[in-house]
This record gives C-alpha cells, sequence and structure tokens, in this order.
C-alpha cells in the first residue's frame, strides 16, 4: 500500500500502543501524516521519535469533556486538516455484571461511546465542508453477538455499531465514507487483565489475533475507490468458535 495515503492527514484515537498504534505505522507507511491521540503523552512521543516528522503527537483525554473537545482544533493547529479519523480508543469490562464497579462502567461507556459520538460529531462539519472524508470506528465482533460474558461490552459496541450505520447513511451524500472494523479477541492492552494462562491458550490454539492484523483491516477499508464503502468488516482468528 505504499504511498496509497500521501496528501492525507489522518487522526487515530489511542494510538500510543495496540491497533491504534499498529494502524498509523501502516498509515505512515502508505504515506498519509498522522496525528497521534492519546493522554499517555511518554509513549506518544516514543511512537512520534520513531515513526518521524509523519507522526505528530496530540495529548488528549478523552474523558476529560474539556480535552475531549479540543480534538479537531488540535489535529488543524498541527496540521490544518483532517481526511481521515479512525475513532479507536476504548477500554473493556468482561465477566458477571453483577460482579463490575459501577464506576467502571461509567467510564467504559463514556470512552466506548460518548467519545466515539463526540469526536465525530465534531469533525464532521469539517469534512463536510471539504466535500470528502473518511471515519473509521473500531467496534468488535461483540457488537454483533450477545456475548455473555461480556455484557457491559458487548453493549457499547451493539451501541456504537447501530450508530455507525445511521450515521453512515446521513453522510454519505457530503462524500464522507464511515466504516466499521469489528475484532475478535486482539492480543493488545485490552486484554491486560486476562489470566496469563488463558492468554497463553488462546495464542496457542490461534483464538487470538494481533494488532496488525486489525490495521491490515483498516488500511484495506482506506484504500477501496471512493463509490466503495465497505459498511463494516469483522475480523476473527480462525480458531475463535461464535
Amino acid at each position: 500500500m505504499a504511498n496509497e495515503l500521501v496528501g492525507k492527514v489522518a487522526g487515530v484515537t489511542g494510538a500510543a500502543s495496540g491497533i491504534g498504534l499498529a494502524t498509523v505505522e501502516a498509515m505512515v507507511a502508505a504515506g498519509a501524516r498522522v496525528v497521534l491521540i492519546d493522554r499517555d503523552e511518554p509513549a506518544l512521543q516514543r511512537a512520534c521519535d520513531r515513526l518521524g516528522e509523519a507522526a505528530v503527537p496530540l495529548v488528549i483525554d478523552l474523558l476529560d469533556p474539556q480535552s475531549c473537545a479540543s480534538l479537531l482544533s488540535g489535529v488543524l493547529d498541527k496540521t490544518g486538516q483532517l481526511d481521515i479519523f479512525y475513532a479507536n480508543a476504548g477500554s473493556y469490562i468482561g465477566g458477571d455484571l453483577v460482579e463490575a464497579d459501577g464506576a467502571g462502567i461509567d467510564r467504559m461507556l463514556n470512552l466506548n461511546i460518548n467519545a466515539v459520538m463526540k469526536n465525530i460529531h465534531d469533525v464532521l462539519p469539517h469534512m463536510i465542508e471539504r466535500g470528502a472524508g473518511d471515519i473509521v470506528v473500531t467496534g468488535s465482533v461483540a457488537g454483533h453477538f450477545p456475548v455473555s460474558w461480556e455484557p457491559v461490552y458487548a453493549a457499547s459496541k451493539w451501541a456504537i455499531n447501530c450508530f455507525v450505520q445511521t450515521v453512515r447513511r446521513q453522510v454519505n451524500k457530503h462524500g464522507i465514507c464511515v466504516s466499521a472494523v469489528s475484532p475478535g479477541p486482539v492480543h493488545s492492552a485490552l486484554l491486560a487483565d486476562w489470566p496469563e494462562e488463558n492468554l497463553k491458550k488462546a495464542k496457542e490454539s490461534g483464538s487470538i489475533i494481533n494488532p496488525c492484523e486489525v490495521a491490515d483491516a483498516v488500511m484495506y477499508i482506506l484504500t477501496r475507490p471512493r463509490h466503495v464503502t465497505i459498511r463494516d468488516m469483522v475480523v476473527l482468528p480462525s480458531a475463535f468458535d461464535m
């Protein structure tokens, strides 16, 4: 995909690690200038130092309303335009609902749903004015299937699946493509609370994928002809039973 994104500016949330960072790397390799958006300033700086001038750090805490609202202005201050927005940041809560912490539920829903909606709400006028744009959201296979061991997380991804498909229909007349990539289990910080033994078994059985494999799917979405929209791409480990 060398040079397929030359001249494009992308903004990626949750860009300091995992799927976000892997996608940033792929975008830079394809010629894009990328604004890495994350609250982890040291990790952002390390990534940008490694990736060079095409990678631009933007420290934002999406759970802070004022900081969240500064995303578009922060990107435009650094680059002057925004062609691609990848709403990737998210968090995870699994297990029985009765064991979940109420404050933790609030944090996860605010990040997985509210921040995504607000960020896209804020970037759309810029894209509409320019008559073009691409928006991609990280969903989950859990947004397509009622996964009984993660009711809060799955509910957040069902909500985002609906949001993506409705907004897509509203803005396609403006030349804006809106898509979702919905992975199965990914070896990333999102699974940090998995027991090490379970993670090892998942790797050995082939029931987990790597962030770069999700990044490949995002790049496929972004490099289609303008008259083609990949509405939703589900990316699963071959051995994942769902």
